[in-house]
Formats: structure tokens, sequence, C-alpha cells
């Protein structure tokens, strides 16, 4: 009885370790997902937001292809593209702090401290990654950053 009981734990404990976000829109500001936001009638802002930033990098172009679609238009152009983590908490990485104190409470006294952290783990830092595109159809401009979005569409089906 007791191996049925750990296989049912073990099988729990690895079901809660998978954090994988399915791909959709950001339930909120900030939340794990994609926010769309027009800036004209053939310009957008594409962000996704999730832990793996090749996750991110990828869905960013799936939805910027969808986008494009969406807009009866065959192509999108990448005009701009970066990632951004400014509102994530630092984790990942080594780092080492030194830190030290006087005091006097009726003699004399020095403190000093070191503390040395290393990380136990892959970052988990949330990263979005932001596609600003301009969609088109007909003739495409000559640029690498040029994307059919059918094609697109195609060879990130399931991502």
């Amino acid at each position: 009885m007791i191996k049925p009981i750990a296989a049912l734990a073990l099988l729990a404990t690895s079901a809660a370790c998978v954090t994988a976000v399915p791909y959709g829109p950001a339930a909120k500001d900030g939340a794990k997902g994609y926010l769309v936001q027009p800036i004209e009638s053939n310009r957008f802002r594409v962000s996704y937001r999730d832990n793996d930033a090749e996750t991110a990098r990828t869905r960013a172009l799936r939805r910027a292809a969808e986008i494009t679609v969406e807009n009866s238009a065959e192509w999108f152009q990448i005009v701009g593209a970066y990632d951004d983590q400014k509102n994530a908490s630092r984790s990942g990485g080594s780092s080492v702090s030194v830190g030290g104190s006087t005091g006097s409470y009726g003699r004399s006294s020095v403190g000093v401290g070191l503390g040395i952290g290393f990380p136990l783990g892959g970052s988990s830092t949330p990263t979005t990654h932001v596609l600003e595109i301009i969609t088109g159809s007909g003739e495409q401009p000559e640029d690498a950053n040029v994307y059919v979005a059918a094609d697109v569409l195609a060879n990130l089906a399931g991502q």
C-alpha cells in the first residue's frame, strides 16, 4: 500500500512543478500572456510575457502573425523589438555582499559581515518580449524583418 501512495505523491509533486501557462491573452496587466496595442490602422505593439524569454519571443511572433491575418493583411514587418524585465524581481546569478557596522552601548564594537549567494536552479524572471509591427498586403518591403503571416502561423502552430 505504501508504493501506490508514494507514486501518487510523486505524481502530485511533479504536476505542481509544471507551471506552463497556455498561449493566450494576459488576464490582467503584468500577467503572463499577450497584449496588443493598436498604434495606427496598420501598426501595432504586440507583447508577450512569460518566465521563459524564448517562449515570450516565439509567442509574440505568433501573435503578430495572428493580428496580421485578423486585419486582412498578408505580411508584417517588425520595426522594433526588445525584451522588458523592468518589473521583474532579480533572480538567478551569483552575488556577493559585504556589510559593516559600529555601535556603542557603553563600549566600542565593530561588526563585519560577508554574504555569498549562488543560484540553485534556473531563473524564472518574467520577461516581456515587445514587438512593434506594421502590417501590409501585396508587395513586401525588401527587409529581413518582413514575415508572411500564414507561414509564421504554420511554422509556430502549437507553440
